[in-house]
């Protein structure tokens, strides 16, 4: 599966906008009173050390996120300095195990980009959960990562296309008479997952129904909406792009990219009804010359604080309960992770797609050509 957030683009003015005010300046609750960016002196001794921690992710303002919220301040906290490097991907850590050229000690994966090399062979260390704080729930925890992200897979539109009418769930995005105009979907040409679960919830399939999902009910539903999907997209970028240029009128989306387009001016919104919940995590290398050090850094960043900041230099989630009560209201209701976003959306079962991606997958790539 690929991941999505590897070109995360606010155009470089939103999101160091963004970021430079979480940093510098205070953010107004509903109470009128005033919050500081949110600090943290003090961590557990056990999680100070010395040496260092090489840490691989997405780049762009991915990183810049975490080099202010996790990066910079685990440095300056625990004594342990931390290397950044972008560009992580699963074949290069399979690469770097299986030559046994180790060279980075952890990294920001999907979930599902963990589960399935681990279904191969041994890429990854388990996680020491008891170094990771009690906010983090059983959700998130699997016995080779921890998960550091929510995100979802949602459904966004112009909002100057549909004469005021605003399309909610995936019969909606179906019902091309109601809501008339193109649309796009991800497709599999970068590794992505078909997006079965739509289909079946367009085709009246109840979200805490869905797993195990029906492979040929999904199909059958994807053939009503073939003729009007003009785009299967590979990129993050590619369904900004078509919303921006009318190419298309819907298209399924990662809500971290909306923001963006939004901050530019273009009419465009977000369905959060129905949409996917999907997380990113944390693992550690297989032979990772620094195992120990990468492990107390991914306990420090699951905190509730340390995951505050990370929203509020981009909009993903926190995957700390206790996270909340550090993110101003306003900023909270743009979250996955907020609670009343949270309650629309459907978790991503990984289980199941790590069992059934290679079927899907074919089945898919030849329905496409017929």
């Amino acid at each position: 599966m690929s991941d999505h957030r590897a070109p995360i683009k606010f155009s470089r003015r939103t999101a160091v906008g963004l970021l430079s005010a979480a940093v510098a300046a205070p953010f107004i609750r509903s109470s009128h009173a005033e919050t500081a960016w949110p600090e943290q002196t003090m961590i557990p001794d056990i999680l100070k050390g010395s040496g260092e921690v090489r840490i691989a992710g997405f780049g762009g303002t991915m990183q810049e996120t975490q080099q202010k919220a996790y990066f910079e301040p685990f440095e300056k906290i625990s004594g342990i300095k931390v290397r950044a490097f972008p560009g992580s991907n699963p074949t290069t850590i399979k690469a770097m195990v299986e030559t046994g050229n180790v060279e980075w000690d952890m990294a920001q994966l999907s979930r599902g980009s963990i589960m399935n090399l681990q279904k191969h062979g041994e890429y990854f260390e388990k996680i020491d959960y008891s170094l990771v704080d009690d906010g983090v729930g059983p959700a998130y925890r699997f016995e080779y990562g921890v998960e550091m992200l929510v995100w979802a897979q949602v459904m966004a539109y112009r909002t100057d296309a549909f004469k005021g009418a605003a399309p909610k769930g995936w019969a909606d995005f179906w019902n091309t008479k109601t809501f008339p105009g193109d649309r796009a979907m991800i497709g599999t040409g970068a590794g992505n997952w078909p997006e079965l679960e739509f289909a079946l919830m367009a085709a009246g399939v109840p979200a805490d129904k869905l797993y195990p999902l029906d492979i040929d009910k999904a199909f059958a539903s994807y053939d009503e909406i073939k003729k009007a999907v003009v785009k299967w997209w590979d990129t993050g970028a590619v369904p900004i792009q078509l919303l921006t240029d009318r190419e298309v009128a819907m298209t399924t989306v990662w809500n971290g990219r909306i923001a963006a387009l939004q901050a530019a001016g273009v009419p465009a919104a977000i369905s959060w009804d129905q949409g996917l919940m999907k997380r990113d995590a944390w693992g550690i290398v297989k032979g990772a010359k620094n195992a120990v050090n990468a492990m107390k850094f991914a306990a420090y960043s699951t905190m509730a604080i340390p995951q505050a900041r990370v929203s509020f230099g981009i909009p993903y989630g926190s995957v700390n309960s206790k996270s909340n009560q550090y993110i101003p209201p306003e900023r909270l209701a743009v979250l996955p992770s907020a609670p009343d976003i949270k309650t629309q959306l459907v978790s991503y079962n990984y289980d199941w797609w790590i069992e059934n991606r290679d079927t899907v997958v074919g089945r898919f790539n030849k329905w496409l050509l017929t």
